[in-house]
C-alpha cells in the first residue's frame, strides 16, 4: 500500500482520510491543515519526508501554468524544498490535465451548454480549464483580479488573461502568499457576498471552492458548481443556497473531495511520474479518474462523470 499526505495551509476542521485504488494499488491518502501556519507546513514535510510515498502541497500552488508559461510561487518552493527524498506536488499537472477533459465531458454529454455564462472565481490557477471553457464558446468571466485583489474588474478572454498573468505574475507570485488566497481561518471566515452579482449574472461557477464559499450571496438557485475540496458540510451549504448541481473534479471519497494536490501526490506515489515527465498526460487518461456529480436539494443523486 502506497501512502501519501496533502500538508495544507488550509484549517485543520478540513482533515480528513481516506483511500483510493490507482492503477491497481491502492493509496492510503490524509489531509493535515497547518492554520495558515508556514513554519507548522514546513516542519511537517520535513517529518514526512522519506516516511511517505509523495507529499500533497494543500492550499498553495507551487506553479501556475498559463499557457506555456509557469510561474513559480516562492513560499511554496521554499515549502517543497524541506523534503529531500519524497517527491512534493501541488495539483497543477492534474488541472491542467483532468479538469480540462472533465469540462469537455459535461459539455459533449449536453450537462452544461455553450450558451451559458461561467465566472470562474480564480482562472489563472485553472488556465486549462479556462481555456477549455473559451474554446467550447462558453461566455466567460475570470474573477481573478476580482477576488484575489478586489479590484472590480472582470477578465473576460483567455487571451487577456494570458497577458494580465504575464505582467502581473511575477510581482504577484512574490507578495506573502496569505495576501493572495484564503488560508487557516480565512477559509472558515462568514461569507462576504459584495461581488453578488458575477454569481447572480452565471450559469456555472467554476474554480477554487474557498474563493467560491468566501464570496457566494445566500441564493445560487439551480446554478452548476464545478469545484473540488468539498466536504459534506460545503455540499449541505450550497444545497441550502439552491444549487442544482455540484460538479466535483476529483472523485468524493469517504464523503469529501480532496484537492488537485492529492491526486497527483497519490499518482506520482504509484507511477514514479511527475506532470514534467512527457507521459504525464497519457498516464492521467489511463488512470481512469473521474469527478462526482451531485444533484443538490430534493433530487440528491451521486453518480460517476
Amino acid at each position: 500500500m502506497k501512502e501519501i499526505v496533502s500538508v495544507s495551509l488550509g484549517s485543520r476542521t478540513r482533515d480528513h482520510d481516506a483511500s483510493l485504488t490507482l492503477f491497481g494499488e491502492t493509496v492510503r491518502v490524509s489531509r493535515r491543515g497547518t492554520d495558515g501556519r508556514l513554519d507548522a507546513a514546513s516542519a511537517m514535510i520535513e517529518e514526512l519526508d522519506g516516511r511517505v510515498d509523495a507529499i500533497g502541497l494543500g492550499g498553495i500552488d507551487r506553479f501556475l501554468v498559463v499557457r506555456n508559461q509557469r510561474y513559480e510561487i516562492p513560499d511554496a518552493v521554499r515549502l517543497a524544498s524541506h523534503a529531500r527524498a519524497t517527491p512534493v506536488v501541488d495539483g497543477s499537472g492534474v488541472k491542467n490535465t483532468l479538469e480540462r477533459s472533465i469540462v469537455e465531458q459535461l459539455h459533449t454529454q449536453g450537462i452544461i451548454n455553450s450558451g451559458q455564462s461561467v465566472l470562474m472565481v480564480s482562472a489563472m490557477d485553472r488556465f486549462g480549464m479556462a481555456e477549455t471553457f473559451d474554446r467550447l464558446g462558453y461566455r466567460l468571466v475570470a474573477g481573478d483580479l476580482i477576488f484575489a485583489s478586489h479590484i472590480n474588474y472582470p477578465i473576460r478572454t483567455v487571451d487577456e488573461l494570458e497577458e494580465l498573468a504575464r505582467k502581473l505574475l511575477p510581482e504577484l507570485t512574490r507578495m506573502p502568499f496569505e495576501k493572495l488566497y484564503p488560508v487557516g481561518g480565512e477559509q472558515i471566515r462568514e461569507s462576504d457576498s459584495r461581488y453578488a452579482s458575477y454569481f447572480d449574472e452565471a450559469d456555472i461557477i467554476a474554480g477554487d471552492f474557498h474563493y467560491i464559499r468566501r464570496y457566494m450571496p445566500d441564493r445560487l438557485a439551480q446554478k452548476v458548481i464545478i469545484t473540488n475540496t468539498t466536504t459534506r458540510a460545503d455540499m449541505n451549504g450550497l444545497e441550502a443556497a439552491g444549487v442544482g448541481l455540484l460538479v466535483t473534479t476529483t472523485p468524493v471519497l469517504d464523503g469529501r473531495s480532496f484537492g488537485t494536490n492529492v491526486i497527483e501526490a497519490a499518482l506520482t506515489a504509484v507511477t514514479g511520474l511527475t506532470q514534467d515527465h512527457p507521459d504525464w498526460s497519457m498516464m492521467v487518461n489511463q488512470a481512469g479518474l473521474s469527478g462526482s456529480r451531485i444533484r443538490l436539494n430534493n433530487t440528491r443523486q451521486e453518480f460517476r462523470s
